[in-house]
């Protein structure tokens, strides 16, 4: 136990923040490597002091969009446990974005999400929501393989990955792609399996709600998350925009949804490490299309910070309402 503690201590608080300076002082050279980045950051000005401003007006509309999308997704995953209102699913919502920013790979959200789950159905509330979850993933690794695909040769001519390491990267996302279909549209063949080990039993009253998702519902969630994953491949779009990048939709969708596919794949800290990773991985990515690597990192950072933090910030205040959960079982607004 002590030295799982100590290893927990060791990445919580040393190699982390190590790695985000690392990734910070990494972009930061490449930024002020770049030709023309007078010409670059005076275009920015202009662009923030133009008309092009309402494109982050219009990017902040779509985080709205976004997470009122998450929330009315989530409250249909979990209805079968607890009926609540849009209002308390998008509380619910928020408030695990405020806990998986300090965790990797947000595994935090569930905790936050099942706050507004009445006690006694949390259990089976996080198994639902991993349904939930595993669509947007699902949606994730799609898009990202069949991108994947249409940058294979840009990818490897710039050297950034060998043939050989593509070839085995692709069929292996190809492969998990089947087998989270398969495992995505036969829940019931888990819960089944799970029930016939000699120690399912045990965990079989967790897991019983899940043979209430049919193809309906589930077709339902998977469509939520395509619209989840456009209104993220729009919002970089408008910011690539203001930021003087020029890209067409189709060369920001492909660059996008592999890097999506990437940052689903590596484990990170949405406070710490996912800035820099996410970054670092544009500044690659793009940079196959576009030279102008300070709009780059600036439309990251600008997606991180309206995408992650302010939805993190309400959450932590709407945290601080908890108590007020705990003494309301009963009530579902």
């Amino acid at each position: 136990m002590k030295i799982n503690k100590n290893i927990k201590i060791f990445f919580n608080y040393f190699l982390g923040p190590l790695l985000f300076a690392w990734l910070c002082w990494s972009i930061y050279n490449q930024v002020r490597l770049q030709e023309g980045l007078a010409e670059s950051w005076v275009q920015i000005k202009d662009s923030l002091s133009s008309v092009k401003i309402i494109y982050l007006a219009a990017v902040l509309i779509l985080m709205a969009v976004n997470w009122m999308t998450e929330a009315y997704k989530w409250r249909l995953a979990v209805k079968s446990v607890q009926q609540m209102s849009f209002l308390r699913a998008l509380k619910a919502v928020l408030s695990g974005v405020s806990f998986s920013v300090s965790t990797p790979n947000s595994i935090g959200d569930y905790v936050g999400r099942v706050l507004y789950i009445n006690e006694g159905k949390r259990i089976k509330a996080a198994t639902l929501t991993v349904v939930s979850n595993t669509s947007q993933l699902l949606v994730t690794i799609l898009m990202g393989l069949c991108s994947l695909y249409f940058l294979k040769e840009p990818l490897v001519a710039a050297r950034i990955i060998s043939l050989l390491w593509f070839d085995a990267l692709f069929y292996i996302v190809a492969l998990s792609a089947v087998v989270l279909l398969i495992f995505y549209f036969r829940i019931s063949w888990m819960v089944k399996w799970i029930n016939r080990l000699p120690s399912g039993q045990k965990f079989s009253w967790s897991i019983e709600a899940l043979e209430q998702f049919n193809a309906t519902l589930l077709l339902r969630l998977l469509s939520l998350s395509v619209t989840r994953f456009f209104i993220f491949i729009l919002q970089y779009f408008l910011l690539f925009q203001l930021f003087e990048v020029d890209l067409s939709f189709w060369q920001v969708w492909t660059g996008i949804s592999v890097l999506f596919l990437i940052l689903a794949i590596i484990p990170t800290i949405a406070l710490f490490t996912d800035l820099s990773v996410r970054g670092s991985l544009s500044l690659t990515i793009l940079g196959l299309f576009n030279a102008n690597q300070l709009g780059i990192s600036l439309t990251s950072a600008s997606i991180w910070l309206i995408n992650l933090i302010i939805p993190a910030l309400i959450g932590s205040v709407l945290v601080l309402g908890i108590k007020r959960i705990f003494k309301s079982k009963n009530e579902n607004a």
